[in-house]
């Protein structure tokens, strides 16, 4: 049987069509609705972005501190989930605390209680950085937080909820370029299940909760704690370069370098390795940047590969005091962004997504009677 219509892993399939980004485009890069990634994280906000990604257009100044305030007032969490959050062991995956409580969400407001798509995508955008850290307190010293901050900003308010104090500006700023290089990249696996999910007409959260469990996998949004893990094992760069080096004898896939779409670099990795380098600095670390950089020069040198997203977004995290397993919900905090305007797109020109499979199973087989086996 021929084959070669299929592509494995619907590699170079184009699947549908976008106003939302460009990725890896000739000439484009990776752009939000027109806007370089490097003017963005250069000169908006993460809720700037939100708001340009899900209502078309750059919010006026009058329209940002609207929303900022409205995204504030959204991060209460409702009893029946704080209890829910409570109930879930200790030992539960982070990825999976959110995934459950989305869905715990979507009973008790849900969508058709006339609640519109936008609202939703506004109050999960306000209320996952809540979630993580209310359940993350409960379960490491029993302590049920408040979820209300004076943060007019998502990055900060987490920062401010998890360690308990207000981030320093440097910190809050780091938090926020990330959530904006995260917001958004096209049909990557989680946002096209998202859309596979709107496609059937289902609700806003069970769209939003298909996007988180496909995040949760180690070739998606897991790749940035397999990177940490694998630079915070090396004690120096000479270790780096000696372990690396093995590992790629044993053909061991070493994590957070190339990209599907990518072929030269990842524009949004240059904006973060300055960023890791900044805090570095400010942390006086010698080790984790300068294991990063020499693990970065010995795959462009061995296999021509480039750091993705994940690589350096591992070590700043780090420096931003925030636990290795926290890394890919951080990503569902920026990534909702899209998926929700995603959702909302797939809702406007809909048609049900079911693409075909080549058959390679057996070929006709005449049935058997059980008491003839």
């Amino acid at each position: 049987m021929n084959h070669s219509s299929s592509a494995a892993g619907l590699a170079g399939v184009v699947a549908g069509e976008t106003a939302l980004s460009t990725v890896g485009k000739a000439g484009q890069g990776l752009t939000y609705r027109g806007y370089s990634i490097e003017d963005l994280a250069e000169y908006a906000t993460f809720e700037e972005v939100a708001w340009l990604l899900l209502r078309g257009e750059l919010p006026t100044s009058r329209q940002l501190t609207e929303y900022g305030q409205r995204l504030q007032s959204l991060r209460t969490l409702p009893a029946a989930l704080t209890d829910i959050l409570e109930r879930l062991p200790a030992a539960s995956h982070p990825m999976d605390v959110l995934r459950t409580g989305c869905s715990v969400l979507g009973c008790l407001e849900p969508e058709d209680d006339g609640r519109s798509g936008l609202e939703v995508a506004d109050r999960l955008l306000a209320v996952f950085p809540s979630m993580l850290a209310y359940w993350h307190h409960f379960h490491t010293s029993g302590q049920r937080i408040e979820t209300a901050s004076d943060d007019i900003s998502i990055a900060g308010h987490f920062l401010h909820l998890l360690h308990g104090s207000p981030a320093s500006e440097t910190h809050r700023r780091a938090m926020d370029v990330s959530l904006i290089l995260y917001a958004e990249h096209e049909y990557n696996a989680s946002t096209f299940a998202a859309r596979v999910a709107a496609s059937t007409l289902s609700d806003f959260y069970s769209a939003i909760t298909a996007a988180i469990g496909t995040l949760r996998g180690p070739l998606h949004g897991g790749a940035n704690e397999a990177a940490f893990d694998l630079i915070d094992r090396f004690e120096s760069a000479d270790a780096a370069e000696r372990g690396v080096l093995d590992m790629l004898d044993r053909k061991v896939k070493i994590m957070g370098f190339g990209h599907r779409v990518y072929r030269t670099c990842d524009p949004r990795s240059v904006i973060i390795q300055r960023w890791a380098r900044r805090l570095s600095v400010e942390a006086a670390d010698t080790r984790l940047y300068t294991v990063s950089e020499r693990i970065d020069a010995m795959m462009k040198r061995e296999k021509n590969l480039f750091p993705n997203l994940d690589f350096y977004s591992a070590s700043a995290y780090h420096f931003l005091g925030i636990p290795t397993r926290y890394f890919t919900p951080l990503f569902v905090f920026a990534r909702t962004a899209g998926w929700a305007a995603h959702v909302l797109e797939q809702r406007a020109n809909n048609r049900l997504i079911r693409p075909g499979a080549d058959y390679i199973g057996p070929e006709s087989k005449t049935f058997v009677p059980l008491h003839q086996r």
